[in-house]
């Protein structure tokens, strides 16, 4: 147990180091590359409220360095969210979008881009993030309380997961409705965000994500021995003096909170949460206190590397993440599935 102990602290350090260094390379490289001197030049005249920057220091400070914090944080908020979700339904195919908040995101945000001029909906640069968000929670909020979450028993996890996918279809449909009577760039508006992209960042949707994540991760730092506990079925939860309905309400919360404020600013993107616990389970197993510390790390740094390839694969032009996280994460989920001998 101990030499367990070790092994899942030993892990955090690794990924922390392998952040740092992806961090790096990607502030450096991208449509216009900025060296290591420039960078540190950067900060201390940033730091020093200078306003004689070069246009590089100025790309730095305004574009690169909010969009590769951002990245960091929505990456952690996304493999977060997938842990939170496969302990809670103790199912391996789930991932944080699954109850609805992914897809009545979407189903926001298209409904702004087709809409938005008739309902009179404005508020300035927030419009679009204020839209995705409430359509996140509207949905998550159908799936509760549509899926009999008020009784406990396997009945309402099965029930929860059973009608999060329900929901999914009927919102995607509804974005599917809105880009076929949508014009041509309105269409393309929605397709875009649909696959995502990390594009707006800006330093005010890096401290409202941040904030949101920051705070989330902790509270569901609380919630990671019951969650434990859960793993061995609901009625041994029961008998240990947990309230399953309970749980499910405050870990669904906090899953909506964190997805719907990521997605809201940066579209619907694939994956992350969905091959992250995956990948972390099979190094260090199942403990749920580790697998969110380690789990946000090891977020940050994929969605890192997706946001790299994105901007050096096709420079000075960028492919939107959706795409790249979809082409790296369907191949590993399916090694990863071949290894556990999911398929037969």
């Amino acid at each position: 147990m101990q030499n367990k102990k070790k092994q899942y602290l030993g892990t955090f350090p690794v990924l922390l180091i392998i952040l740092i260094v992806v961090f790096l390379i990607s502030m450096s490289y991208g449509a216009v590359n900025i060296s290591l001197d420039e960078i540190f030049g950067a900060m201390k005249k940033w730091l020093g409220n200078s306003q004689d920057m070069t246009l590089n220091e100025r790309i730095f400070i305004n574009i690169r360095l909010p969009r590769a914090i951002l990245c960091m944080i929505v990456g952690a908020a996304l493999a977060t969210g997938g842990v939170l979700m496969q302990a809670l339904f103790r199912n391996p195919i789930v991932e944080p979008g699954l109850v609805g908040t992914s897809s009545g995101a979407a189903f926001g945000a298209a409904l702004y881009f087709v809409l938005g001029t008739v309902l009179k909906f404005n508020a300035g640069e927030w419009t679009l993030p204020i839209a995705a968000c409430l359509g996140g929670i509207f949905s998550t909020s159908m799936v509760f309380f549509l899926s009999g979450s008020r009784q406990t028993g396997k009945s309402s996890i099965v029930g929860l997961l059973l009608t999060g996918i329900a929901i999914n279809a009927l919102f995607m449909s509804g974005v599917g409705f809105l880009s076929y009577i949508a014009r041509d760039p309105q269409a393309r508006s929605i397709t875009f965000w649909n696959l995502g992209t990390l594009s707006g960042a800006s330093w005010h949707s890096v401290i409202i994500i941040g904030a949101a994540t920051v705070l989330c991760i902790l509270v569901a730092l609380r919630y990671a021995k019951q969650l434990n506990a859960l793993m061995m079925g609901e009625e041994e939860a029961q008998y240990l003096g947990i309230n399953i309905r309970r749980l499910q309400f405050r870990v669904l919360l906090v899953n909506v909170i964190m997805i719907a404020v990521a997605t809201a600013f940066t579209g619907v993107i694939s994956f992350v949460g969905l091959i992250i616990p995956h990948f972390l389970r099979m190094i260090n197993g199942s403990d749920n206190r580790y697998l969110i510390r380690n789990g946000a790390l090891a977020g940050a740094v994929l969605l890192s590397l997706a946001d790299l390839t994105a901007r050096l694969l096709l420079r000075p032009a960028e492919l939107p993440i959706g795409i790249v996280t979809s082409v790296i994460g369907v191949p590993v989920f399916i090694i990863l599935l071949r290894r556990k001998n999911y398929f037969f």
